[in-house]
């Protein structure tokens, strides 16, 4: 079959914060993508465009970009399409998109850390769709690297992922991305490569190993849709890459939709990508990865192909969801005192996780028994917490229940989700972590001891027991562990787990915060709120040192008097209140408990407000 060797399609997948964006950030610089005077105000991660992606430092959307690449020896200049994959498991239905558009992987592993549970998610992905994959070891120079011994964890791993002979196959390069540095030689482990000043022996290797696009000349037009977009002039942008055939720029097409129904439509607006931006184009043949405007509902998966002969693509699939929670109006006694402008009604919020699911393909919405509150399904709790926080910043008001983890029957026995948690961890917190695990149904699968002070063990951890373990786990660890997981399987049902066995305090009427009644109840337990702040009856306001909840006054005055104290006139000291995120937020509620949350601020409240009607409901619970 024919190819077109003037495009490489790649991806470049890793685990979280091994430095994919900031090689692709040296990647575009090298080979020009910008003028001289544009370097100075380039920013750094420029592939993170994404506000949230730039605050935790993490990619959530997988992107692409265009490098056109002049080989150093002459000859005709290659473009090289990367796609930017995201490194966390949440955001699998993005990797999976991702590596549908190419035809090979860049494997990027940290020279220290070595090869992690989100590594092997996304290589597996790579190993299935039968990629061919090309292994970089990036940040030779930190001086805990040791590169040789990831080098041996890589090539276990791919013998772990069942990788045939032919994948096994695979070259390496050497790099320290943040330089710009590439090499096909093994530096000193700590070290920068010496023999090199350029990443220019691994756009060599881009060349010689990923595969250009073939095609059949006589195939009738296929174009796969795997990613969408939007613009406020073209409307919705649908990202594509051409299979077969050719794509012009006012071409009537065949749109292909999910269902197997055809459209005829008209392309009004064909673009490539140069570097990090659109540029209109005219037609696009086999291999390219182009964006059409003009199909107002097209969606992700769907085909575009030949009117007389049309031949669908697969659609895309992903993996189950495995964490749900329930998303609804803000129905507390402060709904809509935030500011104007804020988005109260069941039909916005409906309209936008609406809108959520036409690019979000691992994701799914289910209707609830109340008509203002959906379930909303996706693949962990950041991947939820993510869209919560995004629909805040555009002003929603919303009542987000607790995480749940999504069962399914399997020869009449429920099944939940496991997940396969790594950890890194200084030798003197082993126990801590032993136990914190164990009373979460956890099992150790392997520990390694490197000699260094530092302990890996891998534990199979029902996905219920890892909602709230992150902050308890940093505690415990004084913040100097490092817990990856991944989604593992379905297992039998674990049983009860109790996994926050402290209390909660909770206000029993409205009012302001006096710091008086904060003086007397902070040897109760750590409170959240500060002096002033407004709360309701049924707030939580902070957490109890006791296993029960307990119902405070928190807006006490002090009662005022005509004779002094000895007392009265030294300041009443007040223990700063633990300011609780979003995320830590949904890891604090139980049963019953919910989080409120708005533009301004975020409160964790109890479902039933009324303490009467949760004492009823627990008098129930305990004589049913």
């Amino acid at each position: 079959m024919p190819t077109r060797n003037d495009i490489r399609n790649v991806a470049i997948v890793a685990h979280v914060d091994h430095g994919k964006t900031t090689l692709v950030d040296a990647m575009l610089k090298q080979a020009g993508a910008f003028a001289a005077h544009d370097l100075e105000s380039v920013d750094e991660r420029m592939m993170d465009s994404n506000d949230l992606e730039r605050e935790k430092g993490i990619t959530i959307l997988a992107k692409n970009t265009a490098v056109k690449y002049h080989p150093k020896g002459g000859g005709e200049p290659v473009v090289i399409n990367i796609i930017d994959t995201p490194g966390h498991a949440d955001f699998g239905g993005e990797v999976e998109r991702g590596l549908s558009m190419v035809d090979a992987v860049v494997l990027l592993v940290d020279a220290s850390e070595g090869p992690l549970p989100q590594t092997r998610f996304v290589l597996r992905k790579a190993l299935e769709a039968r990629l061919p994959v090309i292994l970089c070891i990036n940040k030779t120079d930190r001086p805990d690297s040791r590169i040789a011994e990831v080098v041996d964890d890589s090539y276990d791993l791919f013998l772990d992922l069942d990788a045939d002979e032919e994948q096994i196959e695979f070259p390496i390069v050497y790099a320290c991305a943040r330089d710009g540095i590439a090499s096909l030689t093994k530096p000193e482990d700590g070290t920068v490569p010496q023999d090199s000043d350029s990443l220019e022996p691994f756009f060599t290797t881009l060349l010689q190993h990923v595969p250009a696009p073939s095609y059949d000349e006589e195939a009738p037009l296929q174009a796969h849709v795997t990613n969408l977009d939007a613009d406020n002039f073209l409307g919705r942008i649908a990202l594509l890459r051409v299979e077969q055939g050719e794509l012009k720029k006012g071409q009537t097409v065949a749109w292909i939709k999910r269902d197997g129904t055809m459209q005829n439509v008209r392309i009004t607006e064909l673009m490539m990508t140069d570097a990090l931006t659109r540029k209109p184009a005219e037609k696009a043949g086999p291999g390219d990865i182009c964006a059409v405007a003009g199909i107002p509902d097209i969606m992700i998966g769907e085909t575009l192909a030949d009117p007389e002969n049309p031949v669908a693509l697969p659609l895309i699939t992903v993996d189950e969801p495995a964490i749900s929670m329930t998303i609804g109006t803000n129905n507390s006694p402060l709904v809509g005192k935030g500011g104007k402008g804020h988005k109260v009604t069941a039909r916005l919020v409906k309209d936008r996780l609406d809108r959520e699911l036409i690019g979000n393909v691992s994701l799914r919405v289910l209707p609830t028994e109340r008509p203002d509150a959906w379930e909303v399904q996706g693949r962990g709790e950041l991947a939820l917490a993510i869209l919560v926080e995004t629909m805040r910043r555009e002003g929603f008001e919303l009542t987000v229940g607790k995480p749940e983890v999504v069962t399914k029957e399997i020869d009449g026995k429920v099944h939940e989700p496991v997940e396969r948690m790594t950890i890194d961890a200084p030798e003197e917190h082993l126990g801590a972590i032993t136990q914190l695990l164990a009373a979460r149904k956890g099992r150790m699968e392997t520990m390694t001891n490197h000699g260094s002070g530092w302990v890996r063990m891998e534990f199979v951890v029902p996905a219920r027991g890892l909602i709230g373990f992150r902050t308890e786990f940093l505690t415990q660890t004084r913040g100097t562990g490092i817990a990856h997981s991944i989604f593992e399987g379905h297992e039998p049902w674990f049983g009860e787990l109790r996994t926050r066995n402290s209390g909660s305090l909770v206000a029993d009427r409205m009012g302001a915060v006096t710091a008086f009644a904060m003086t007397n109840l902070q040897e109760r337990g750590t409170l959240f709120v500060e002096p002033g702040t407004e709360v309701y009856e049924g707030m939580i306001v902070g957490e109890n040192s006791r296993a029960d909840d307990m119902d405070v006054n928190i807006t006490k005055e002090k009662k005022l008097t005509n004779i002094r104290s000895a007392t009265s006139d030294i300041a009443e000291s007040i223990v700063p209140p633990r300011k609780l995120s979003l995320e830590q937020s949904l890891e604090f509620c139980r049963d019953g408990e919910c989080v409120e949350v708005t533009p301004e601020t975020v409160r964790i409240r109890k479902v039933a407000l009324d303490a009467r009607e949760r004492a009823r409901a627990i008098s129930r619970a305990k004589h049913a």
